[in-house]
């Protein structure tokens, strides 16, 4: 673990299990109170330099931190692999894209906003940081959150205690000896957890700002445990994304697309598509063309360069996959897939369901693995109001030839996005968040980044 600039063990460790195969790969150490109440003292004590600098200073930091990652990419792609699953060409991905993430941030700027300047004064809005933020990362896109929550913190002069999921946290202590490297002591901290590491970090008195991304019901116990101190908050948490397709699409476009982002990762994204909703018209054919490409999918170890799909993340989800697949095959019509697969590792077949209600367990809440149910409509209107008849908000897409028309369609769905003729299309200049109860406070974008900030109002008289 990294602690005040110096790589430590843990209080104690934890074993991290290969997905794929089920077989512990190795330990990863984890903190205790302790090491929590040091990591934390550490990003305190280093705060009020690191906030003094020039943000120039700080952006060359954030430079050498991506040059290093670029360095190391095939090694940490390989160990997301390894304790994720995903197929090693996405943990290539992620990979990249926590670099783009990291020079985005590196070179963007909060500028004073001048809000009036007349003979009886200036009043200034600037952006001033919070102090110790804690980063609490979910297991799915481990090592790409990681830097995506400590770039635009460190860049505004925050600093920084970081925790990855129990079940991947090998990639994010090879992100510390990278981050030791790049940083001052105490300005990035990254700890490890066994599940009891969470809520001493939300809790803390000394820490300023939690960052966290996860489950929902995860989501409403970190603000709990943040409210004593006022904590700042941003929550991005779980989704039921539908993806409505009109009457006018082209089957042949639009298949590819909504199979990639619902199945990519196995399923196990919070704003993959989770609903689709055809047309009578075009249904049938849908159904057809869909479960084709679902069925020629090459499920594997994700170190397997033909592999398309890898496992489920860990053993509960596995056993949550096992129980929504006995849904699909007593609710549902299934047409492609349906079954756990019968070799070792926590696999799942990609798995399309027809002729549910929207009540199934598999409509109305969120199913993160490769198990999707594709629902009829008839009127676009009752489309747009099953799509937004769930607790959740995250994301939601229209997929049509008519681009005016399905962009009409997408500005009356209830998301924090809704994407035309695309889904999770998510750059660092974009802000990303959620409604209802997928979230709180977006990431990304200038709007992130000033998340990461407080206002400070400088109001000079003239008089």
């Amino acid at each position: 673990m990294l602690v005040n600039g110096e790589l430590v063990a843990g209080a104690s460790t934890t074993e991290v299990v290969n997905p794929a195969t089920t077989r512990v790969i190795a330990t990863s150490p984890v903190a205790n109170s302790d090491l929590v109440d040091e990591a934390v003292g550490a990003a305190a004590h280093a705060f009020p330099r690191w906030s003094g600098l020039a943000v120039e200073e700080r952006a060359e930091c954030l430079d050498r931190l991506a040059d290093a990652i670029e360095g190391r990419r095939d090694e940490i792609a390989r160990i997301v692999t390894l304790e994720q699953g995903k197929p090693l060409a996405l943990a290539e991905g992620d990979v990249d894209a926590a670099v783009a993430f990291a020079r985005y941030f590196a070179q963007t700027r909060l500028e004073p906003e001048i809000v009036r300047d007349d003979y009886e004064a200036r009043i200034e809005i600037h952006r001033r940081p919070l102090g110790v933020v804690a980063a609490i990362l979910p297991w799915n896109f481990p090592f790409l959150q990681a830097v995506y929550k400590i770039a635009p913190a460190v860049i505004v002069g925050n600093t920084v205690v970081a925790k990855p999921a129990p079940t991947t946290p090998l990639n994010t202590m090879l992100l510390a000896e990278i981050a030791r490297e790049a940083f001052p002591a105490g300005v990035v901290n990254i700890i490890g957890d066994d599940g009891t590491v969470g809520p001493l970090l939300t809790s803390h008195p000394a820490v300023a700002k939690v960052s966290f991304t996860g489950s929902t019901a995860v989501g409403k116990a970190v603000m709990r445990s943040g409210a004593d101190t006022l904590k700042r908050i941003t929550l991005e948490l779980g989704g039921n994304d539908g993806a409505i397709v009109l009457d006018d699409a082209d089957v042949d476009k639009v298949v590819d697309g909504i199979y990639t982002w619902a199945y990519s990762n196995a399923g196990q994204i919070c704003i993959a598509i989770k609903r689709i909703f055809a047309p009578a018209s075009l249904y049938d054919e849908l159904c057809e063309k869909l479960a084709e490409r679902i069925r020629g999918t090459i499920v594997g170890d994700g170190l397997d360069p033909e592999t398309q799909m890898g496992p489920v993340q860990n053993a509960k989800q596995y056993e949550a996959a096992k129980k929504w697949l006995n849904i699909a095959n007593k609710e549902g019509r299934i047409l492609a897939g349906g079954k756990v697969s019968d070799r070792s590792g926590y696999f799942i077949e990609p798995t399309l369901v027809a002729d549910l209600n929207d009540d199934s367990e598999l409509v109305s809440e969120e199913t993160f693995a490769p198990i999707r149910a594709i629902l009829q409509y008839t009127d676009i209107d009752d489309a747009v109001s099953r799509v937004n008849s769930t607790h959740y908000g995250l994301g939601n897409s229209v997929w049509g030839s008519d681009v005016e028309r399905a962009a009409q369609v997408a500005g009356r769905l209830d998301s924090g996005t809704a994407w035309v003729n695309q889904h999770f299309t998510v750059t660092p200049d974009v802000p990303f968040g959620g409604r209802k109860d997928s979230g709180l406070g977006v990431e990304f974008g200038v709007d992130g980044l000033q998340a990461y900030t407080d206002i400070q109002v400088v109001n000079i008289s003239k008089a």
